[in-house]
């Protein structure tokens, strides 16, 4: 399985325990600098150099490998380079039986489009309203625009504390409900000591949401 954390906070990196020194972006950024200062190869010694840093940059871990994108903003931003990077993305996914990208919160990373295609769009939100717009809105950029290929879409809902949540939340909202995560005082704990998600215990009911989610959107 391989992991993409398309923040640029590198949140997931964290959340799955992972320490991350090198990410697509410090690729991109030495590729510029190769190219400002003449330095860059042929296409195919470009292409071959580019395959080989997204591999050293891949994390391995047990059960799974981690890439991070890190920040493409700022000076030098050069599209080109961005879009044969997201080639090389593509390539390497292939590779991988199964790939999750976690995008930042927001319109903006279907924007970025880190990856052309996705089998299933999961839109995360908690029970603000706030969060359930950015949810429609993600939604609607994806469709109306075409930024993202995608076979299934659907809203996740997080941090809620019974099904009548559920039932308001979801009373003329026009998306499916994939299913939803409980609060969960487990979750709390973890994020306050720094420890990974990867030790939560799988008898927790937060463990056992998760898992009924994976099985409906496999099936």
């Amino acid at each position: 399985m391989l992991a993409i954390d398309a923040d640029p906070a590198i949140g997931l990196s964290f959340a799955l325990g992972v320490e991350v020194t090198k990410t697509v972006d410090h690729i991109r950024r030495d590729l510029i600098e190769k190219i400002e200062g003449n330095k860059a190869d042929d296409k195919a010694g470009t292409l071959q150099m580019l395959d080989y840093e997204l591999f050293d940059a891949l994390v391995e871990a047990d059960g799974f490998s981690l890439l991070a994108i890190g920040r493409s903003e700022g000076e030098g931003c050069y599209c080109q380079v961005n879009n044969l990077l997201k080639d090389i993305i593509e390539s390497l996914a292939d590779n991988f039986d199964v790939i999750i990208i976690d995008g930042e919160a927001g319109v903006e990373q279907i924007n970025r489009r880190v990856l052309k295609r996705v089998d299933h769009l999961v839109l995360v939100s908690d029970t603000s309203a706030k969060g359930l717009k950015v949810a429609a809105t993600i939604r609607q950029v994806a469709c109306d625009g075409q930024a993202v290929d995608y076979m299934s879409t659907g809203l996740l809902l997080n941090r809620i504390r019974d099904n009548s949540e559920v039932d308001a939340i979801m009373n003329g909202m026009d998306l499916e409900l994939l299913g939803w995560l409980p609060e969960d005082e487990q979750i709390r704990t973890f994020d306050f000591s720094g420890k990974p998600y990867v030790d939560f215990p799988v008898i927790s009911k937060t463990y056992i949401a998760i898992s009924e989610l994976l099985k409906r959107i496999s099936n």
